[in-house]
């Protein structure tokens, strides 16, 4: 009985906490040029049949609807998606809750946050710094010494952001202190907001296949 209990404990441990929370429930994933979304195991929830198909995330523009009852689904328990150029918002079952129409939108009311850290170009090369006069004779003005083919700055996390590298023409991920996030083995990595909106960064082997990975480098 004691060995049955331990066997229930751990697989109830498995079940509930094997997936991650900072990963959203549902991912989108491209199968033969169309767009659907899997879970973390990677099991297809909705078949792959749009053009393009965003996170399950909030959308300002729905969420201050000049129309009340549009309101609710500018929520994040809704994804955008997009089939022969029409628009539409989806539950997670895949069901079309609306399709988008221009008078619907009202204004996003979030101001931008400016990013505390910026990348610094000096003799073709990047590195990263917080302050707009930095000085290349003085290295206590980078964080991280111009030495990168490119750095950008992720949405994310304001002082401990995110930053897509390119080393010897490979695409990684590394942090301010300069660690290795994601190794540089990719041809891509793209400047959108995956990371921001779902802790996941969209990267290509081929430069023309993209899929996610997770902070430590687990494809989904």
């Amino acid at each position: 009985m004691k060995r049955f209990l331990n066997f229930t404990v751990v697989y109830f441990f498995i079940s509930t906490f094997g997936q991650s929370a900072d990963i959203p429930d549902l991912i989108p994933k491209s199968i033969n040029k169309k767009t659907g979304y899997i879970d973390q195991k990677g099991n297809v929830i909705i078949e792959p049949q749009y053009h393009i198909a965003m996170f399950f995330a909030e959308d300002c523009n729905l969420l201050n609807s000049p129309k009340e009852n549009l309101r609710q689904f500018g929520s994040a328990d809704f994804a955008t998606v997009e089939q022969d150029r029409i628009s539409y918002r989806i539950d997670k079952t895949g069901k079309r809750v609306y399709q988008y129409q221009k008078n619907d939108l009202g204004k996003c009311l979030k101001p931008y946050e400016t990013l505390k850290y910026k990348a610094f170009a000096y003799n073709g090369f990047y590195g990263l710094t917080i302050k707009s006069d930095a000085d290349v004779r003085n290295f206590r003005d980078f964080e991280i010494y111009p030495q990168y083919q490119m750095l950008y700055v992720l949405d994310g996390n304001i002082e401990d952001p995110m930053i897509i590298a390119v080393r010897e023409n490979k695409f990684g991920i590394i942090n301010k202190k300069n660690q290795i996030v994601i190794p540089f083995e990719y041809e891509d990595i793209k400047t959108n907001l995956s990371w921001k909106t779902a802790s996941l960064f969209q990267v290509s082997k081929n430069g023309r296949d993209y899929f996610y990975v997770d902070k430590n480098n687990q494809a989904y």
